[in-house]
């Protein structure tokens, strides 16, 4: 590797905010961090020039971060009350990444490639001063910041974050049907709550917003036509999901899985749409817009029509393990180099190598034996 000069006590990172807000100064230092050489580490370029990529020659663009493993709903498909019970040992708050601690990463993961970060869960608004955190991430530059999030505390927090930095919001809502929502949420919440926050989301501008519904069978399949003509119109981007064997607690089965195909063509029956082709390399949603104009949707269809081949998410746990595929069973202990003294360039490094030794395509080899792998919770990695 070439040169990378050491780190300089002055060397101060400071973001300047043109607007007085809740978070105070209007310049704010949010940490010191090792100099990189831009000539080595720049917009993800690797030593020889070339882009970050992996065995599938994938290049990093994508980063999820959990900030809690945490969340105020047991959702069957994600965190089922049977394992998800008072008893289940969360992690403990000394493990949890600081926000210092995130920040840091986030820089090495933006100069390794990264463009998009999303903050997950768990529930991640259930992070206190959560704000904090995506103010100082909003000061990296070239990052487009979003949040997936129930809902549940968007109307009390949608302000706060928009004033932070953050730019739009990703909502779980997977029936209008209040019954079957409440008994899907498990914990008794009612839609108009979440209906609330999507407006308050919207009053702030955290716009686009994208609506997620995964789609169970037997469960919420004839909730389809409903939710679409609900946001059709909206300016809202409804995307409806495949039920995924994500974690090994959620009973995952294949005859549970409602289609792709099965849920354009129930929507087609009575709204004409067409296809429309991806904003960008790997992203995860098939888009279809209604051909009268009035808005699109997304299926992302990770059980027919596996992604593999294009995707360039990596994930960061709440307790700072890197994983390289929702599906993973492993992590890589990126908190353990933090605390222990490690620099940046020492970081930089194993994110690169394990990145260069990704060969994940879980979706593509799916198999009654994988799908009994002792898989990550999504409510640890984020979805």
């Amino acid at each position: 590797m070439a040169c990378i000069p050491a780190a300089r006590s002055q060397d101060r990172i400071h973001c300047p905010r043109s607007r007085s807000s809740s978070f105070g100064m209007a310049e704010r230092t949010i940490g010191t961090y090792e100099r990189r050489s831009l000539a080595v580490v720049t917009r993800g370029l690797q030593p020889d020039g070339g882009r970050l990529t992996d065995r599938l020659q994938r290049p990093l663009r994508d980063l999820r971060i959990s900030v809690t493993d945490r969340c105020n709903f047991r959702c069957v498909y994600c965190m089922p009350k049977e394992v998800f019970g008072r008893d289940y040992q969360f992690l403990e708050r000394e493990k949890l990444l600081s926000f210092e601690e995130i920040a840091r990463l986030t820089r090495l993961f933006a100069s390794l490639g990264v463009e998009k970060i999303r903050l997950t869960g768990g529930e991640p608004l259930l992070r206190r001063q959560l704000e904090r955190l995506i103010a100082m991430l909003a000061c990296i530059p070239g990052l487009d910041l979003t949040l997936t999030t129930n809902g549940s505390l968007l109307p009390e927090k949608a302000q706060a974050l928009k004033e932070a930095g953050l730019r739009r919001v990703t909502v779980s809502l997977d029936s209008l049907d209040d019954k079957v929502f409440r008994a899907m949420n498990d914990v008794d919440f009612a839609v108009e709550r979440v209906l609330a926050g999507i407006d308050a989301a919207a009053r702030v501008g955290l716009t686009p917003i994208k609506i997620n519904v995964v789609v169970k069978r037997g469960v919420n399949e004839h909730s389809i036509l409903p939710m679409a003509r609900y946001f059709r119109g909206t300016g809202h981007i409804l995307r409806f999901i495949e039920y995924m064997d994500v974690g090994h607690s959620n009973g995952w089965r294949l005859n549970d899985v409602v289609p792709a195909t099965v849920i354009l063509s129930t929507i087609r029956a009575e709204m004409p749409i067409e296809p429309v082709g991806p904003n960008y390399r790997g992203e995860v949603a098939g888009r279809w817009r209604y051909c009268d104009g009035s808005g699109e949707i997304g299926v992302i269809a990770s059980v027919t029509q596996p992604f593999c081949r294009d995707c360039s998410r990596a994930r960061l746990s709440a307790d700072g393990r890197l994983f390289t595929c929702l599906f993973a069973m492993t992590g890589r202990d990126l908190r353990s180099m933090l605390r222990g003294g490690a620099s940046d360039v020492d970081i930089w490094d194993a994110i690169a190598g394990v990145w260069r030794g990704r060969s994940d395509r879980y979706s593509e080899i799916r198999s009654a034996a994988t799908v009994r792998l002792p898989k990550v919770e999504m409510s640890y990695i984020g979805g």
